[in-house]
């Protein structure tokens, strides 16, 4: 008797476990790797838009996974990227001319990988 409501607690903890899981990786609440309220500071361009490229960008699970990509494109001097988490994608906006290879190396230095970059 005592073994089975062992096996009953083990089960509902894994069930809870895994609805935790599978909401995490949907990009519902938490973060991974901690700093979830940290927003990207908000960037104007300087002049007018001249382009926009949508970047495929996975391993991204959570509103902080989303913030650390809008700054790492901010920091490219002339562009201004919106990360739209469900869809996995960024929206880089220029002012000036900017690479596909910056913007691929600005999002993977923070170990996310750039699938595509549509011009």
């Amino acid at each position: 008797m005592a073994t089975v409501v062992i096996v009953l607690i083990l089960a509902v903890i894994v069930v809870f476990a895994l609805r935790g899981s599978i909401g995490h990786f949907k990009g519902e609440g938490g973060c991974c790797g901690g700093g979830g309220g940290t927003l990207p500071e908000t960037k104007e361009l300087e002049g007018p838009a001249i382009g926009e490229k949508i970047v495929h960008v996975e391993g991204m699970h959570c509103e902080n996974c989303k913030n650390r990509v809008e700054r790492a494109i901010n920091r490219i001097d002339g562009a201004v990227g919106k990360v739209d988490l469900q869809k996995g994608i960024a929206r880089v906006t220029y002012d000036r001319e900017v690479t596909d290879e910056q913007i691929r190396e600005a999002i993977e230095a923070f170990d996310y990988k750039v699938a595509n970059i549509e011009s």
